[in-house]
């Protein structure tokens, strides 16, 4: 159940972990999120703010993994084993996948919408993103969920990845349709 979804997961050997974020993790999660927002030329400001993440986190209904990376891993080589035996693991979000459950009118269920896949491009093309799906395809599987989600068309390396993970792709656009169009809409 995904209510119960346990705090960490343990990832194969040399893995980074991946775990539920919490409320306490809000402003890491908005930082990633307003990266991801760069990186696709959207204003970094229209990612949200840390109360709204801080809600959003407190909801059952949203799920966001993170996968961290452990600095002092890097830091192993500078020193020698003593040392590193002894220092404390400092751990940071290097990744996220978030997702909504909602019901789904046509299917008569739940499913789950995937809203954003990121890793940090300073350790991407290391497995992150598989785990993060992974461990996210784990939650939906335990309670038979379908995932869903969006891709930009132009995106071509996201659609590879995705189809080597069995996603099927169906061209379908999104519609956006703003307050403020709305309101213009409404007026007319």
């Amino acid at each position: 159940m995904m209510a119960g979804v346990p705090a960490r997961s343990t990832p194969p050997s040399g893995a980074a972990p991946v775990r539920r974020a919490t409320v306490a993790d809000a402003d890491v999660v908005l930082a990633m999120v307003r990266a991801l927002a760069a990186e696709n030329g959207d204003d970094p400001r229209d990612a949200g703010t840390l109360a709204a993440w801080t809600a959003a986190l407190a909801r059952p209904d949203v799920i966001v993994l993170v996968a961290e990376h452990d600095a002092t891993e890097h830091d192993a080589a500078e020193h020698d084993a003593t040392e590193h035996d002894a220092a404390e693991h400092d751990r940071r979000a290097v990744g996220y996948v978030s997702a909504v459950r909602k019901f789904h009118l046509w299917r008569g269920e739940d499913v789950l919408a995937l809203d954003d896949l990121y890793v940090a491009e300073e350790h991407r093309d290391a497995g992150l993103g598989r785990l993060l799906m992974a461990e996210l395809a784990r939650l939906a599987t335990d309670e038979d969920l379908v995932v869903r989600w969006e891709i930009r068309e132009d995106n071509v390396a996201a659609q590879r990845f995705y189809q080597r993970l069995g996603a099927r792709l169906r061209p379908k656009s999104v519609a956006f349709w703003s307050p403020e169009a709305q309101r213009r809409f409404l007026a007319e």
